[in-house]
């Protein structure tokens, strides 16, 4: 073991020799709910992302890639610190992060600290109460996402089913007055205009395909007899009590997509073709950013980082929207190009975000920070291949956690249920096993990598008055 350790350090080492004397430029492109059903997992999947595989043909893309949380604020702020919501306390998407995280130094303070020009726009932090839960220190210059624009009535003519935000169809007519148009505009601008003397550390935040599901035509129109997703209808025969309960608020989505489309045939394929023109949308964004970098010699240098902040169901167990431990609200497109990476690899060993602080601390030569939960995948990028051994573990709302192995997915709920799922022969999560006696001491063995001790809630925080 201390040879296969030396080994690696010494992999670190070659990697960060090989990055310029002068400190990189930094772009981290973070997407919102994008899930696993994209051409850049698999070339004959429905929903095409030239411009992600673009960017993936330069660097290493992570196939078994997870989220720290399925939820956009424990997620985003598991990444963004390096700290797990088992550490921080920070389960939910209300909870009150900085409060939690008083004195803990995000990833964009690290590099404010190092002389970074910290730049970023649009949904980087949750974006909850119009970017209530957003952390100025973290920034020397920010554009907020703009408000989302809404039609005058609900495109999908069910106003029954959930809010305006639970909407999707053909919106705006003009791309221009799309929600994420001015933040890339921003970004690109960053780019044309590098700082002199100073690296820059961009942050760009994608909204698309977050919900509702608004995009112009042009992005339709590639779907009109789009697939629907696989489904099993004894999905939920064989869930144990701890998922019933975790899925009791949000079952809702499903039960009512049903109902509607029983009324209105065709709405649940309309919603699923609705969400893959977004991705096309969030995806032609990518393109722009990509354009703008490869416009200078500097911006073809920088360290680019693309993610998306959790997976996403459509339908798959029977499940609309993220908020559960399985493969589908979990699984997420990482994308690492930098120098010294592997151009156009892929790899296939398990991590999850919280990889991102100490990864980009060390490719930047900036000092590593020893009470980061996750660990540096700089070996990774160095030879994908490389002896990895860690497993990914994700976790939402207290005492559930769900680890993910080369082969296997284990999730434990808060009242000790579980699930097992074996991908190598299930790849759709359809056949619980943690109930069959011939695999308890797979689990136990998995479950060593559950956290031994867990930070307790932190309070939500209270919705700022107008």
């Amino acid at each position: 073991m201390r040879l296969v350790g030396f080994a690696l350090s010494i992999t670190a080492v070659l990697l960060v020799g090989n990055l310029h004397a002068t400190p990189p430029d930094v772009v981290v492109i973070t997407i919102d709910d994008m899930n696993n059903w994209t051409t850049l997992f698999d070339p004959a999947n429905p929903i095409k992302t030239p411009n992600i595989e673009r960017l993936a043909s330069r660097g290493v893309s992570f196939s078994r890639a997870y989220c720290a949380s399925p939820a956009c604020n424990p997620s985003r702020v598991a990444t963004w610190t390096g700290l797990r919501p088992t550490t921080s306390g920070v389960y939910g998407n209300k909870t009150d992060w900085r409060r939690a995280l008083s004195n803990r130094k995000t990833l964009m303070q690290r590099f404010r600290d190092a002389g970074y020009h910290v730049a970023g726009a649009g949904k980087i932090f949750h974006h909850h109460w119009e970017g209530a839960f957003h952390d100025d220190a973290s920034f020397d210059e920010f554009q907020h996402m703009r408000p989302q624009l809404y039609p005058a009535k609900k495109l999908n003519g069910a106003p029954e089913y959930g809010t305006k935000n639970t909407d999707w169809g053909v919106w705006p007519q003009d791309a221009k007055d799309s929600i994420d148009i001015p933040t890339v505009d921003y970004c690109v601008k960053q780019l044309e205009a590098l700082p002199e003397g100073r690296p820059l550390f961009l942050a760009v935040g994608i909204f698309k395909p977050h919900s509702p599901f608004f995009s112009p035509a042009e992005y339709h129109r590639p779907y009109v007899d789009m697939e629907l997703p696989l489904r099993n209808d004894a999905d939920w025969d064989d869930l144990p009590s701890g998922a019933d309960a975790l899925m009791k608020s949000k079952r809702w989505f499903w039960t009512g997509m049903m109902s509607l489309d029983s009324k209105r045939p065709g709405s649940y394929h309309d919603f699923i073709k609705a969400y893959a023109a977004c991705c096309a949308f969030a995806d032609a964004q990518v393109g722009r950013v990509l354009d703008a970098l490869d416009a200078t010699e500097r911006g073809r240098k920088a360290i680019v980082v693309l993610w998306s902040d959790h997976g996403f169901h459509l339908g798959e167990k029977d499940h609309i929207e993220k908020f559960m431990l399985w493969e589908k609200s979990t699984h997420i497109p990482l994308i690492f190009v930098a120098p010294g990476a592997k151009p156009d690899a892929k790899c296939g060993r398990p991590v999850d975000m919280t990889c991102l602080y100490p990864t980009l601390l060390e490719l930047c030569n900036l000092p590593a920070d020893p009470v980061c939960d996750g660990a540096s995948i700089v070996p990774l990028l160095n030879n994908p291949n490389a002896m990895w051994g860690k497993p990914a573990l994700m976790s939402y709302m207290s005492g559930n956690h769900a680890i993910r192995t080369e082969r296997w997915r284990y999730i434990r709920y808060a009242d000790g249920s579980e699930e097992l799922y074996d991908h190598a022969n299930d790849p759709h999560e359809w056949t619980n096993l943690a109930d069959q006696p011939e695999h308890r001491e797979r689990i136990t063995q998995l479950a060593k990598a559950m956290p031994t001790s867990e930070a307790s809630p932190v309070p939500d925080m209270k919705q700022p008055s107008n």
